[in-house]
């Protein structure tokens, strides 16, 4: 019975599973935060590593599941993280400059703030959705939009999720020390696991397609030349007169 109950198949077992999977993969996205540049890469591989927690339930490698991911999504996640910071730094800038002037620039304000917040939410769909998907930056920010407006309350949930508690967490400063011992052990995976476990019902059917185009279509449907065989070879000679 206790065998059963410690048994990864049980529920206990599985709680304990992504327990653990949170807690090393915040771990592992913290240390890759502090340099800020791969911040991006770390976010990718933390999704990377949670997505294959929820496939693959019977078992969990959280550690070499992220490291996979990181490495493997490393370029494009650095260009978009370093791009997405430069243009945020650039709306900061303009923002603080339109605050100062005032009139009718509070409303170039609200402008600044909606395409702001525009970047920040399609960043939460982007890096989960690279995370799933191999695909060129275009191709990848164009499925981040369509998985963001196919299922609107997912949106709303997901939003929620990445910015209240933040958010509550600089309101409230005399509890920040406690709030950073949360967000440093398990509050980024956390969020990351609720985000890949709304999208990864979207992701499937799309998964499950290139899986059966690389397993089990034919050489042409799949994108690759069809070798001819000697005998077919043989037999169009024959038809030639050859």
């Amino acid at each position: 019975m206790l065998r059963g109950f410690l048994d990864n198949d049980s529920l206990f077992g599985q709680i304990m599973l992504r327990c653990w999977a949170i807690i090393i993969c915040n771990l592992c996205f913290v240390i890759t935060v502090l340099p800020i540049v791969t911040a991006g890469a770390g976010w990718a591989a933390m999704d990377f590593a949670l997505m294959n927690t929820l496939k693959n339930k019977d078992s969990a490698a959280p550690f070499r599941d992220f490291w996979k991911g990181f490495v493997t999504n490393f370029k494009q996640a650095a260009i978009i993280w370093i791009c997405s910071l430069v243009l945020l730094a650039f709306l900061a800038m303009e923002w603080y400059w339109c605050r100062q002037f005032g009139g009718i620039f509070d409303y170039i304000k609200i402008g600044i703030l909606m395409i702001a917040a525009v970047i920040v939410i399609t960043l939460m769909y982007l890096f989960p959705t690279m995370a799933a998907f191999k695909a060129t930056i275009p191709q990848l920010i164009q499925d981040s939009i369509y998985f963001m407006f196919k299922k609107p309350l997912n949106l709303i949930v997901i939003a929620f999720v990445h910015i209240v508690p933040m958010a509550l967490t600089y309101m409230d400063l005399q509890r920040l020390p406690l709030y950073a011992f949360l967000w440093t052990f398990f509050g980024f995976a956390a969020v990351s696991l609720i985000t890949v476990n709304l999208l990864l019902a979207e992701y499937m059917p799309y998964l499950e397609t290139k899986k059966e185009v690389k397993e089990g279509e034919a050489p042409e449907q799949s994108g690759q030349k069809h070798q001819k065989t000697e005998k077919e070879i043989l037999d169009e000679m024959q038809k030639l007169g050859m």
